[in-house]
């Protein structure tokens, strides 16, 4: 079972953080196809940890600096990664459009929903992993190196290595190879 740590969001820094993450995101999407070098200052100021990575607009996140992206990572449009806890993402990892990453979730009960709480747990996708659009990948989640998932996926447990996975909820169906 995940172990899912609680957190209040309407903590002063960590309203600050997301601030400032809004207005990087916003700079990023802000700027032309052509404006490839004005893009890894952004990238460098936002996130935890990167190097070389390419981000098609538009790109969303709560905070960036709990997101740690390996060498030559690629997300196409519209990216969300809900970075309450640490998203780390491997070397070689390409995510298709509309990739949602949602490292944080909410009380089921609607009285302690109410109280503003949150939960979140990390999130590793291992390196060479290709995660196909349209998938969502939940808090908690480990993907193996090498792994691929489906188009329109709901990732809500682990994927081991090298497996293709696919569906609602995700499951594997064959290895990648």
């Amino acid at each position: 079972m995940k172990r899912f740590t609680e957190v209040d969001p309407f903590l002063p820094e960590l309203v600050a953080a997301r601030k400032r993450a809004k207005l990087l995101c916003q700079q990023l999407n802000a700027l032309r196809a052509d404006q490839h070098k004005a893009r890894k200052p952004i990238y460098k100021e936002l996130f935890g940890k990167v190097s070389t990575a390419y981000i098609e607009p538009n790109f969303f996140c709560d905070y960036g600096s709990n997101i740690f992206l390996g060498e030559n990572f690629y997300a196409n449009h519209n990216c969300v990664i809900l970075d309450v806890g640490e998203v780390h993402i491997g070397d070689r990892v390409l995510l298709g459009p509309n990739v949602q990453i949602y490292g944080t979730t909410h009380p089921l009960d609607p009285v302690e929903r109410a109280s503003g709480k949150e939960f979140h747990a990390p999130i590793v996708i291992g390196d060479d992993c290709w995660i196909g659009g349209g998938a969502i990948i939940m808090a908690g989640v480990t993907i193996g190196k090498g792994a691929v998932i489906g188009a329109g996926s709901v990732v809500t447990g682990d994927i081991p290595e090298g497996m293709v996975a696919v569906g609602n909820p995700c499951r594997v169906i064959k290895p990648a190879k």
